[in-house]
């Protein structure tokens, strides 16, 4: 059943036809498949259930068993939007999570209730078959049904900033590396997920891959390549990186802990044609992870690289230490000799934590600001 709706295709003040159908469980997951060649299909072949701009699967369990139990409830499900093709078929522009879980639920992949579908009484499968969904199909040109779909999803889960790049620079490109950067157990997840942080489906290994080879610059690098044929130097430079901090820093299970979310990808293409000790490095490790001044841990790799303290959050001194050693100079800076209020001065260390001073107070002068800057190289 269909109809049409004036208002809406009034409101969008777009040259698009937008009519409400109404289509039974059963026929929406006729002819039901996901592979990765072929993507995931529905409606008997005819739905493109994940076209270019859509995101990964992330629904979790409760969120599946929500959509289930609304339509053995025979509560009305939010409505859902299509677009039609020029050969006739569809693409989802909204509801790719409730129909794949619809999917796969009558599939078999998960059980609802303890039950799979397949454990259901006939009448109980025979609800949820004839369950009629409520659908928008729209027509129009491609940029319109994107300005369409970026619409639509203001008011569902927000999109990240790399999923919003995919959908603008849809192609060739973008699909290649989705199937390396984007799916559960993909083949970034699996070198590189000591190293990584975010969630695989929500773009975020993608995201830091592009961001690393483009130096930040990702919308160039996509645009630039969007419609290559493959993004293989994409993966083949994520490999790289890999193999260069495996055999450069001796990972132990132990300190993978403390290597994810590290700027790699930076650090790679910047010192990798370097003659690098890994046996000095790995000492060197070993050392800052028993330093108790060190207290940002994951710094010590890129401080061991550039030699830059910040990396390492060095512990400060504390506002007693301070007062303490204000008190002892008498409010003179230990570098100038001019007298200043304690709210004028910084804690310095007297010998160098690089040179094995600690951050106690018998270490601790007052400086004041200018002379503390100057003498950090500020």
């Amino acid at each position: 059943m269909k109809y049409s709706n004036p208002f809406l295709t009034k409101s969008f003040d777009i040259l698009m036809k937008i009519e409400l159908h109404k289509i039974s469980v059963r026929e929406l997951t006729e002819g039901y498949a996901d592979n990765a060649e072929q993507g995931v299909k529905a409606y008997g072949g005819k739905l493109d259930v994940r076209p270019p701009y859509q995101r990964e699967f992330v629904y979790g369990e409760k969120q599946r068993a929500a959509v289930i139990d609304t339509l053995t409830q025979g509560f009305p499900l939010n409505v859902m939007y299509w677009a039609t093709r020029e050969d006739g078929t569809y693409e989802i522009i909204d509801g790719q999570q409730r129909t794949i879980s619809i999917c796969q639920f009558v599939n078999g992949d998960f059980s609802y209730m303890f039950r799979y579908f397949h454990n259901m009484q006939e009448d109980e499968k025979e609800q949820i078959l004839n369950y009629e969904l409520q659908i928008y199909i729209c027509s129009g040109t491609d940029s319109e049904k994107l300005k369409w779909f970026e619409t639509i999803n203001i008011a569902g889960e927000k999109l990240t900033e790399q999923e919003l790049h995919n959908a603008v620079y849809a192609g060739s490109w973008v699909n290649d590396a989705k199937r390396y950067f984007s799916k559960i157990g993909c083949p970034a997840a699996k070198i590189g997920s000591d190293y990584m942080t975010g969630a695989v489906n929500r773009q975020d290994y993608l995201e830091t891959a592009i961001s690393w080879i483009s130096d930040g610059n990702i919308a160039t690098y996509m645009a630039n390549h969007q419609h290559d044929a493959n993004a293989a130097a994409l993966w083949q430079f994520f490999q790289s990186v890999i193999t260069w901090i495996e055999s450069t820093f001796k990972p132990t299970k132990e300190r993978k802990k403390i290597m994810k979310g590290v700027d790699w990808g930076t650090l790679y293409k910047k010192y990798k044609d370097d003659v690098l000790d890994a046996e000095a490095i790995d000492k060197e490790v070993a050392k800052l992870i028993l330093d108790d001044d060190v207290s940002k841990k994951s710094g010590i790799y890129p401080y061991i690289l550039t030699r830059k303290e910040k990396y390492l959050s060095i512990r400060a001194f504390t506002d007693a230490q301070k007062l303490a050693a204000y008190e002892r100079q008498k409010g003179i800076c230990a570098d100038c000799g001019n007298h200043f209020e304690l709210s004028q001065m910084e804690a310095d260390h007297i010998t160098p934590w690089h040179d094995g001073g600690r951050t106690i107070a018998d270490n601790c002068q007052m400086l004041c600001r200018e002379c503390n800057r100057r003498k950090g190289g500020v």
